[in-house]
């Protein structure tokens, strides 16, 4: 393994990703669509993952070659990581990385001679590197479906990786590049790429390539040269999507489709909204016209009107029917005669009650009979209005002066009067028509008057 083949092999990932990019997951497209609402947030996707990776860890990069060792060799590597997935497009990851790297000066440079050096070989032991790295999906956009199967994206970052350097002198002797076996500690930048594939809701695979610039010489334990070290790591692993069943990882979600789809879906429900609009206004319409119609013209419509064919000019009712003629009564002149009036006086002036009582006195019967014949006689109106002296308090007087004309009243519907054609009120000792400092005073002041009419 070489610098050139990996550089090939990184070409050719990069060149396939456009038609990986087109050979999405088609069933998606006419399957159930997904649950997940356009632009609902973060919380109907998955957007916790972790993965686990595996591959070769190498002292060069094509940026920038190999280290101060003319051959590099490739060690086994492994790694994991913990990502959230922010937006569709980008999301964070803190990487791990452990493994070693090891070099020697056997191969020639082309000069004739190997690099003059006082080392042989060397192995350093990674002993982990941590990471935190933006991550972009570069593909989240197409037109054919609504998840993507496959995205390629790209990685920066920095951290800090722990490592040991062990050489090998020219006399195969190993020596320490630190005395005591201590670590060394250097701050590193992790530029990388990698095609993604969704295998399931919850697993993807993850195939990738990363390098790593050191911000010293020290990786190789020999400070040769003005360049600082760096070392690569390509891998293969798999990645492992944590949320409830039946939601979308976010980093797959097509956010260009799904709201191509939403807004279909929208037109269509609008489209078959106006077209039951359209028929519901249609049957408006004719139950407007059935309610409304009136053939005859009466003011009533045909779907109320009980009598249809009414003829033009007449009055109805609610339901349309005629309405009843009134029928015309000639009212009677009536001449009320001083007969009558003496009769209604001779009645007041024999009208009495029992004291502070309601009660009419047997004597005053007669007298109210005759005026009971009157009235039903010449069906004549007849008002009671009764009065009281100043003896006793202003509410008991008003209510006794109410309770005698009401007495009277009661008295002559009992004679056969017509009850609607009396009216009884009390004055109290409101009106008085004498003065009532005097025992004759106050009895003109206990009275019912009578007003026929």
């Amino acid at each position: 393994m070489n610098t050139s083949i990996l550089w090939r092999a990184a070409c050719l990932l990069l060149a396939t990703t456009p038609m990986l990019s087109q050979a999405q997951d088609q069933p998606s497209a006419v399957s159930t669509r997904p649950t997940a609402k356009l632009f609902s947030g973060p919380s109907d996707y998955k957007t916790w993952s972790i993965g686990i990776n595996g591959g070769v860890l190498a002292p060069v990069v094509p940026t920038g070659g190999s280290n101060d060792f003319t051959k590099w060799k490739g060690s086994f590597g492994y790694g994991g990581y913990v990502k959230y997935q922010i937006l569709h497009f980008l999301a964070l990851r803190a990487d791990y990385v452990g493994g070693k790297l090891q070099a020697d000066n056997s191969k020639n440079l082309g000069n004739g001679s190997a690099l003059v050096s006082p080392y042989k070989s060397y192995e350093t032991k990674l002993n982990w590197s941590g990471t935190l790295n933006a991550v972009f999906n570069i593909t989240t956009v197409n037109w054919l479906s609504r998840e993507n199967f496959v995205s390629l994206y790209a990685s920066v970052g920095g951290g800090l990786a722990g490592y040991k350097p062990t050489l090998t002198l020219n006399n195969n002797t190993s020596v320490l590049y630190k005395p005591g076996d201590k670590a060394i500690k250097e701050l590193i930048i992790p530029v990388g790429a990698g095609l993604k594939f969704r295998l399931s809701e919850f697993i993807n695979l993850d195939l990738g390539y990363t390098m790593y610039y050191t911000d010293g010489d020290n990786l190789d334990g020999y400070v040769h040269g003005p360049n600082k070290d760096k070392y690569s790591y390509g891998y293969a692993g798999l990645e492992f999507a944590f949320g409830k069943k039946g939601k979308k990882q976010l980093q797959w979600s097509n956010p260009a489709k799904v709201m191509y789809d939403e807004l279909e879906a929208q037109k269509a429900t609008l489209a078959a909204s106006l077209d039951a609009a359209n028929q519901n206004n249609a049957r408006l319409t004719a139950d407007v016209d059935k309610l409304t119609k009136d053939s005859d013209g009466d003011g009533v419509s045909d779907f109320f009107d009980k009598c249809p064919g009414t003829p033009a000019n007449t009055k109805v009712d609610g339901a349309g029917c005629p309405l009843p003629v009134p029928e015309v009564v000639k009212e009677e002149k009536v001449v009320i005669t001083e007969e009558d009036t003496r009769i209604v006086k001779e009645a007041i002036q024999n009208l009495e009650f029992d004291f502070a009582k309601s009660s009419i006195k047997p004597h005053s019967y007669p007298a109210l009979d005759r005026v009971a014949e009157l009235l039903k006689r010449k069906n004549l109106n007849l008002k009671l209005a009764g009065h009281t002296d100043n003896v006793g308090s202003k509410e008991r007087n008003l209510a006794l002066s109410r309770e005698r004309a009401e007495s009277v009243k009661a008295y002559l519907v009992d004679k056969g009067v017509n009850a609607s054609k009396i009216e009884a009120v009390g004055y109290g000792m409101t009106q008085p028509i004498a003065s009532n400092k005097t025992a004759a005073g106050r009895q003109k002041n206990r009275r019912v008057e009578f007003t026929i009419f």
